[in-house]
């Protein structure tokens, strides 16, 4: 149920696929924003726009998100993933506005060997890392009521995404071959929306307590690998019909990339049931429900 009593909810990164599952859970209460109308890259826009919606909380959803590119871009990735999110929470401090900014798993460098809490160290492997924790730092920095909700994996019925990336290739070819040796928590824009809703309500509830501020995981209950999950996306889409292609597992050094992903980057999430009762569900219960609404809406 949308947390109406904190509406209107401004949420950034209007195009994207948090922003519209944000949207489509809570129609009445959330006001979603992006380029050009709220652009980080031109800092005179945030003002601009918090002032016009007036909101009671805002969603920071907005990122650099192309991880490769990142390494030869850092300027804009840090603009995107540190500056306009300093901007944006300093302002909100300002005006005594809680805010919910979103940031990754990528702060971890994977080598911890079991899933990560909220305080273990933390130390970036590429330049899209660095500037999501820079951007954390920032925020946390800006005195605002911040929680900052680390997320990994994130994918959604529409939108540039692994899912819907495997799907598409899956028509054309009859082998693929995928990284099997990374692990991490699938999670839905859907089910990371109902969650970021669920904190909103809890504050709303309560009034801001000392306790919500900081950092919280929050994602797909559960783990697999890019592999496992190219697998499961093919055995659900046969459901529908779909080509299944061979699906290889292949070795992280096998498929060079220019920025170096963490290796295990699964995220513990029990802080965030523990202060706001809020739980994700089981990553492939969600990719059942998101491979279903990819398959209806084209039909």
């Amino acid at each position: 149920m949308a947390p109406i009593a904190m509406a209107p909810i401004l949420v950034t990164g209007g195009s994207g696929q948090l922003a519209r599952a944000l949207e489509e859970a809570a129609p009445g209460a959330v006001r979603r924003v992006g380029r050009p109308a709220l652009d980080f890259d031109r800092p005179e826009t945030i003002a601009a726009t918090v002032r016009a919606a007036a909101p009671r909380l805002v969603v920071n959803a907005a990122a650099y998100t192309a991880v490769d590119a990142a390494e030869d871009d850092a300027d804009a990735a840090y603009r995107a993933n540190r500056d306009g999110p300093a901007a944006l929470a300093r302002l909100c401090a300002e005006a005594g506005i809680p805010l919910i900014h979103v940031s990754t798993d990528y702060v971890f460098d994977g080598a911890k060997g079991a899933p990560y809490v909220e305080t273990d160290p933390v130390s970036p492997q590429g330049v899209y890392g660095a500037s999501k924790l820079a951007g954390e730092q920032a925020v946390l920095a800006s005195g605002a009521q911040a929680v900052i909700l680390r997320t990994s994996w994130v994918y959604a019925p529409v939108g540039k995404n692994f899912v819907r990336t495997m799907l598409t290739v899956g028509q054309t070819r009859d082998r693929l071959t995928v990284v099997a040796d990374q692990q991490g928590c699938p999670t839905t824009a859907a089910d990371l929306a109902d969650a970021i809703l669920a904190v909103a309500a809890r504050i709303a509830a309560t009034d801001w307590q000392p306790a919500y501020g900081g950092v919280f995981h929050a994602a797909g209950s559960g783990a697999t690998t890019w592999h496992g999950l190219a697998t499961a996306v093919f055995a659900e889409a046969a459901r529908h019909g779909a080509k299944v292609p061979e699906v290889a597992p292949i070795a992280t050094a096998d498929w060079p990339t220019k920025a170096k992903r963490p290796a295990d980057s699964r995220l513990d999430c029990a802080k965030l049931a523990a202060v706001f009762d809020v739980r994700l569900p089981a990553w492939h219960d969600s990719l059942v429900r998101t491979i279903d609404a990819i398959f209806a809406a084209q039909r």
